[in-house]
């Protein structure tokens, strides 16, 4: 896995390109993905995540985001409307 600095930073910028609500949770924890400091606290902390998409573009979003997250070896649930 590549520094979680990294990782933060590329899935937040990444988050930040959809208008849908991107928000990662983690057991009882909600973060919105494009919160650098958010997930700062949380992607150290956790291994299983789940990642909630809704909006216009949660499709295009899902495909990308799951990428990115893979990218730096970090497992994700996807979920939708």
């Amino acid at each position: 896995m590549s520094s979680n600095n990294a990782a933060v930073v590329e899935i937040a910028q990444t988050a930040g390109k959809f208008s849908s609500s991107i928000v990662l949770q983690a057991d009882n924890k909600y973060i919105d993905v494009k919160s650098i400091l958010g997930l700062f606290t949380t992607l150290v902390s956790h291994k299983d995540y789940e990642l909630h998409i809704h909006g216009t573009d949660a499709e295009e979003a899902k495909v990308t985001m799951t990428e990115v997250f893979a990218k730096h070896g970090l497992q994700i649930v996807v979920i939708t409307d």
